[in-house]
């Protein structure tokens, strides 16, 4: 069965009035909700208190058996640092130049979809949030916000993320991008087929959303977050039109219905037409790694798409020093990183930057803008007190001997 709209709005109103008399109460007075964030964990536990269940579990779900999920958190813990002593750490520097462009942290927010289902206008929140603490913002193709929206919104160094379903149609967002202003192309190849994820098969989850009686039921128990559906319904902004092949490719963004075919000639063909920085995302395996920069990247990203992809994929952080012997160009790495003591074990193992996903989405979730730019400053601040902790003034002067060899062996072997 499926509700419309207005009885949705009138139902999450009767949620809203039930918070007085007691109804919502077990949402807003869980023992485990922090009253304040110190961390990325707290704002975790903030994000899953404000949405819907079934929103929730598509910002954290995984794929198959979320084992790739879970070990991307894991691998870290397996890292310990060797700290250095007798060293002057009374001025730290963690700013870093990636393309010739100079940002004030090793870290930026990477390209993440569907984000307009949990805070209306997120990308453009996460964009702004970007420019303010002055990182790199990548916008998805899947985003709640267009490529001209946000370039007109925040004038900033921006990136774009695109995933290929149409030849042609990758054509013309790639030229919009180009138009707009973005200054780097980031291209997502581990989408060949959509992985298995069972937590949103569950729930029935797309965007735009059935008004389900299930969903009617999340809306009344989280009100905040049903207003703002109802006042700013999530959509796939850079498809959005009346044109019925801007209609198909939204659900095959949805659905990451992509071009199984995309090929290395097809890179190249992506590097003629595309003449700023050209990244390629989505690798886990270091002779791919150099086949992308003999192909025409300009730098690769190490990735398991955050464990949304394939299950059983190992970390990305565990290939990450042998990329580093076989590439010289600059490698980017996502994928599990939640403080900033993972950022800086990563700058180690020989990445120039790391891309932040459901760190910020858990600050944008939990409280618009604010929450991404708590949550960018809760990162520097943690990657201060590590850089003096270790030993180490300046993140551009890190390197393997900062970490426990053995422990980098058993992190590679897990």
């Amino acid at each position: 069965m499926s509700i419309s709209r207005r009885d949705f709005l009138l139902g999450t109103g009767f949620g809203a009035a039930g918070l007085v008399v007691g109804a919502g109460l077990p949402t807003l007075l869980k023992s485990d909700v922090p009253s304040v964030a110190l961390n990325v964990f707290d704002y975790q536990k903030l994000a899953k208190n404000r949405l819907p269940g079934i929103v929730f579990d598509y910002l954290e779900g995984g794929s198959g058996s979320e084992r790739a999920l879970h070990h991307n958190l894991a691998v870290f813990e397996k890292l310990s640092f060797k700290p250095r002593r007798l060293v002057d750490i009374s001025h730290r520097k963690q700013g870093i130049t990636l393309f010739g462009k100079p940002q004030t942290s090793p870290f930026m927010i990477g390209p993440t979809g569907g984000n307009s289902a949990l805070w209306p206008n997120a990308d453009l929140a996460l964009a702004r949030a970007a420019k303010q603490a002055g990182i790199p913002f990548t916008l998805s193709t899947p985003a709640g916000n267009s490529i001209e929206e946000v370039a007109k919104g925040v004038d900033s160094n921006k990136w774009f993320q695109l995933y290929v379903s149409n030849r042609e149609q990758s054509k013309v967002l790639a030229k919009r991008a180009l138009t707009a202003g973005y200054t780097t192309l980031v291209l997502t190849i581990d989408v060949a087929v959509n992985g298995l994820r069972e937590r949103d098969q569950r729930n029935g989850f797309k965007i735009p959303m059935d008004m389900t009686p299930s969903v009617i039921l999340d809306g009344i128990t989280h009100p905040r977050w049903s207003m703002d559906y109802v006042v700013n319904p999530p959509q796939l902004a850079n498809f959005v039109s009346d044109n019925a092949a801007d209609i198909e490719a939204q659900t095959q963004a949805m659905n990451r219905n992509l071009d199984a075919t995309f090929d290395w000639a097809a890179l190249r063909q992506l590097r003629e037409i595309w003449p700023r920085t050209l990244l390629v995302k989505g690798i886990l395996n270091a002779d791919d790694a150099v086949q992308c920069i003999e192909n025409g990247a300009d730098g690769i990203i190490l990735s398991n798409h955050g464990g949304r992809q394939l299950g059983e994929a190992l970390s990305p952080l565990q290939v990450l020093a042998e990329t580093r012997r076989k590439v010289d160009k600059p490698i980017l790495i996502d994928s599990g990183f939640r403080r900033g003591a993972d950022i800086i074990k990563a700058l180690a193992l020989g990445a120039n930057c790391v891309l932040l996903g459901r760190a910020t989405l858990y600050g944008v979730a939990a409280n618009g803008q604010e929450g991404v730019s708590d949550v960018i400053s809760i990162l520097q601040n943690e990657i201060d007190n590590i850089l003096a902790q270790i030993g180490c003034a300046d993140v551009n002067s890190l390197n393997p001997s900062y970490l426990h060899e053995d422990s980098v062996r058993l992190m590679q072997s897990i």
